[in-house]
């Protein structure tokens, strides 16, 4: 049986013409996963396509076609699956946007998995050899993430991405912060992998720096002190995803650097108290930011602070006072988004509700696009603003200002904010919001 999984491109990732080059991306884990999953009995022959770095074939071989889908992917997975059913090729639909909007996935697929697949997947994969493959497949009430085979990343070419040392320990997230995905599609029981698991994949790959792409590595005190212990024999540089409460447990900061971490992604927002409040993630705090971020550095952890704009309570004046703020505090690579409603969430919800949706065009919700109206500023002032901030950060003058904290990671830190630049001074050439709920909002557009 042979069987082609496809992680389409969106609008921010394609093999030709998008602001990312392949050098930025990292083996994604869900085709090599996935694959991994398939029954011994069923011999199944894989082909794995990442259409950030290659276009799928127009003449694809293959008995059955799963397609991962995030939002910003939808209408391109839907525009493949068309074209391949057209051509009589059976079209399976599973990720994050087929498990937030299952009804609207249906209709653009032979079978969808809702949820994580570890024992959808296979079912389905023997029902198809059967010859009774059901139209949704759902993750079970009783789903934990045991007996796991480890992921075939042989079948992607190593050379194309970044890394291929790509690891995943736990999933999802404890909180519920108002915009995030996480909590409406899978909740907020994290899953955890046994760590004696994680330990042997590391070693298997024998990469001496690794990227943890967990979404909340500290979301389990417990559990982190234990991989973070087990972490620290192996003896590799590690890159992962915190939030900012790590800042308030030293004795959990100071096992995460013996263990290896060089740098940490964190989701601070906002500098603005009141709008954490709104996107309820009060648990952060700017008044500690500049102490977290002082601490991370003095145990040689590199920060890249994310932060987004289009709160309720966000002004003219915010992308300015955020920029000077990641310049101040020496954060290493700072990177900016427009707040996003992804369909499902609270958030949705809210701004629909409030009749604030400007857009439904899901390829524009990857957090560089304006898809709603901003409470205190016009659409067109929030895509300004943004690439204002952007520009603003990676001018000359405030990446000199920030490399001195880098140390060690010197060449490192200046080759990232080197391309991060090149993102600030070329993104509104890939602006696409060539639709009509804009007509007179003033909100720049190009050709996609």
């Amino acid at each position: 049986m042979k069987v082609a999984l496809i992680s389409p491109k969106g609008p921010l990732y394609r093999s030709r013409g998008g602001i990312f080059g392949k050098s930025l991306r990292y083996q994604p884990l869900t085709l090599t996963t996935l694959a991994a999953l398939a029954p011994a009995e069923l011999d199944v022959e894989f082909r794995l396509y990442d259409e950030g770095i290659a276009d799928v074939p127009s003449d694809l071989d293959a008995d059955l076609v799963g397609l991962t889908v995030i939002t910003g992917s939808a209408p391109r997975a839907y525009e493949l699956s068309a074209a391949l059913r057209a051509r009589g090729l059976p079209v399976v639909l599973g990720g994050p946007h087929v498990t937030l909007v299952p009804e609207e996935a249906q209709d653009h697929a032979d079978a969808i998995c809702v949820g994580y697949a570890e024992e959808s997947w296979p079912r389905l994969l023997r029902d198809f050899a059967a010859g009774r493959m059901a139209r949704r497949y759902d993750q079970g009430p009783d789903f934990r993430l045991t007996n796991l085979p480890f992921p075939r990343r042989d079948l992607l070419d190593g050379r194309k991405f970044l890394t291929q040392a790509v690891f995943e320990a736990a999933r999802s997230c404890a909180h519920d912060c108002e915009f995030c995905v996480a909590p409406t599609a899978w909740g907020r029981k994290p899953f955890q992998k046994p760590i004696d698991h994680v330990v042997e994949d590391i070693r298997r790959v024998g990469a001496r720096k690794i990227l943890f792409v967990d979404l909340n590595l500290v979301s389990d005190r417990a559990y982190a002190v234990d991989l973070f212990t087990a972490l620290a024999p192996l003896k590799v540089r590690w890159f992962g995803l915190s939030t900012s409460l790590i800042g308030r447990d030293p004795e959990l900061m100071e096992l995460m650097a013996r263990s290896g971490c060089a740098g940490l992604l964190i989701g601070f927002e906002t500098v603005s108290k009141a709008g954490l409040g709104t996107i309820r993630k009060k648990f952060n705090d700017p008044a500690l930011y500049a102490d977290l971020i002082g601490d991370l550095h003095r145990l040689g952890i590199s920060i890249q602070g994310c932060f987004v704009f289009g709160n309720d309570e966000d002004t003219e004046a915010t992308f300015e006072e955020t920029a000077d703020f990641v310049v101040e505090t020496g954060i290493d690579l700072p990177r900016f988004a427009i707040l996003t409603p992804f369909p499902g969430t609270p958030m949705h919800a809210r701004l629909e509700a409030q009749g604030r949706i400007l857009s439904r065009d899901w390829s524009l919700y990857d957090g560089q696009h304006v898809v709603f109206r901003p409470a205190n500023m016009t659409p067109a002032e929030l895509q300004a603003g943004h690439e204002r901030a952007w520009k603003r950060a990676y001018r000359w003058s405030a990446i000199a200002k920030r490399l001195p904290h880098a140390r060690s990671r010197l060449f490192l830190s200046l080759a990232a904010n080197l391309g991060y630049r090149f993102y600030a001074h070329h993104l509104h050439t890939h602006y696409t919001c060539n639709w009509p709920e804009l007509a007179g909002e003033g909100v720049a557009c190009a050709s996609p």
